[in-house]
């Protein structure tokens, strides 16, 4: 009979999503609980699959949440799975770390949290399963946690447990770093990893996961979140399977309106987009939230740019109108450019433009900028570094999605010193 499990992370239970009251309309009650709705149909699934065990790899809470309320819905929660006879296994993740609860909360006899002082081993009752883990002991963990990982358990599947950001995914921090070949090199039959809320699959043989979270929390977060199935085979292999568990899910749409005269034609699109997106959303119960990207060159720039509260209102209106309340407009970003005529450049300004055009067309360039701007990230204060609108200086993708914004503009300032002209209404 097969073994099976389910494999979460980044649980952030009722982080508080914030920067929300800022925005008009917004469904601010239904994103705040959407942590909880997801958490339960983790244990639903759970529950559903009679899952043999439950592996969670860090972050069930989100910082140094004060409110007990939180800690027990938690107990409650979990206590279904003890109901059950399913048992959970835990690791304290940085954020965890940073929590009171994490340290004074009983939680239900089926749930263990391993230790923070070295790597723990148990072995699930009645199963030939070990699992390994270790939990941070501080919010902020530096050193290679993986490197005194033990061996793994003769004649047991061994299960690794980690929360870490490898060596800065995604611009994460460099939690418990660590590489892949590490990794690999303990012969653990599967590793669970947490931090990175990108589900992510980095090794198939064996298999070495990023969950994701189970919840997306803001528009950097896009794309469904789950967790995953894992069914331990006769031959102890392991086959995994996400199952999506948000009711929230957050999506960027971009809009090209290249080539496009009237509003008329820009709303035309855009409502091709919207509708696209709310097909991508088999939940009849989620929410999509979604932010706009219009860009492109077109005539109506300056129409745009001059009222651009009254069209982001007309894409609002829109979006009622073709999904209800199943999706929102978090935000409407104009970056249109007006059509321009071509202007001769030489000299300095052509070899500019050159480099911009290399950049673009090979973004793993850009990662030598990325090294140059690390100094300075390292001196922007935490809020700022922390807040999801902040600048994503480590991250070469976000970089080159502003070549396109940044190239006019520059372009004109340049001109404009030198004396020349660039045509094109704003």
């Amino acid at each position: 009979m097969a073994i099976s499990f389910l494999h979460a992370a980044d649980i952030h239970l009722d982080s508080p999503l914030k920067g929300l009251e800022r925005y008009e309309n917004a469904p601010v009650e239904r994103m705040r609980g959407a942590t909880r709705r997801a958490f339960e149909r983790l244990i639903n699934l759970a529950i559903e699959k009679r899952v043999d065990f439950v592996v969670i790899a860090g972050d069930l809470y989100d910082g140094d949440c004060r409110d007990y309320n939180t800690g027990l819905y938690l107990t409650k929660q979990l206590g279904r799975l003890r109901d059950e006879k399913i048992p959970v296994f835990i690791i304290a993740g940085n954020h965890d770390a940073a929590n009171k609860m994490t340290r004074v909360l009983r939680l239900p006899q089926n749930v263990r949290i391993l230790g923070h002082d070295r790597p723990e081993t148990v072995r699930v009752k009645d199963l030939d399963v070990a699992i390994h883990g270790q939990s941070f002991a501080k919010a902020a963990v530096t050193e290679n946690l993986a490197a005194a990982y033990p061996a793994p358990e003769p004649g047991c599947i061994n299960i690794g447990l980690l929360h870490t950001g490898l060596g800065g995914m995604d611009g994460h921090e460099r939690y418990a770093p660590c590489t892949l070949e590490e990794l690999r090199y303990r012969r653990y039959d599967y590793w669970a990893l947490g931090h990175v809320h990108a589900r992510q699959v980095l090794c198939q043989d064996p298999p070495i996961i990023f969950a994701g979270n189970v919840q997306g929390r803001h528009v950097r977060e896009t794309g469904p979140k789950g967790c995953l199935y894992s069914t331990i085979r006769s031959d102890q292999s392991i086959q995994h399977v996400f199952h999506r568990l948000d009711l929230v899910r957050w999506e960027r749409g971009r809009i090209d309106v290249s080539g496009l005269d009237t509003e008329s034609d820009i709303l035309g699109r855009t409502a091709e987009v919207l509708d696209e997106l709310l097909a991508s959303e088999p939940d009849p119960d989620g929410l999509l939230a979604v932010r706009v990207n219009i860009d492109g060159t077109t005539a109506m720039h300056g129409r745009l740019r001059s009222d651009p509260e009254r069209f982001a209102a007309e894409v609002r209106s829109l979006a009622t109108e073709r999904g209800g309340d199943r999706l929102w407009i978090e935000k409407v970003e104009l970056q249109v450019q007006p059509p321009r005529v071509q202007t001769m450049v030489d000299g300095p300004i052509e070899e500019l433009l050159e480099v911009m055009e290399q950049l673009r067309a090979d973004p793993a360039s850009l990662q030598t900028v990325v090294e140059e701007l690390a100094e300075l990230k390292r001196r922007l204060p935490s809020e700022l570094i922390h807040d999801p609108e902040s600048p994503r200086l480590s991250d070469a993708e976000w970089l080159q999605s502003l070549l396109g914004q940044v190239q006019p503009f520059l372009l004109d300032l340049l001109l404009k010193s030198q004396g020349g002209a660039a045509g094109g209404g704003a």
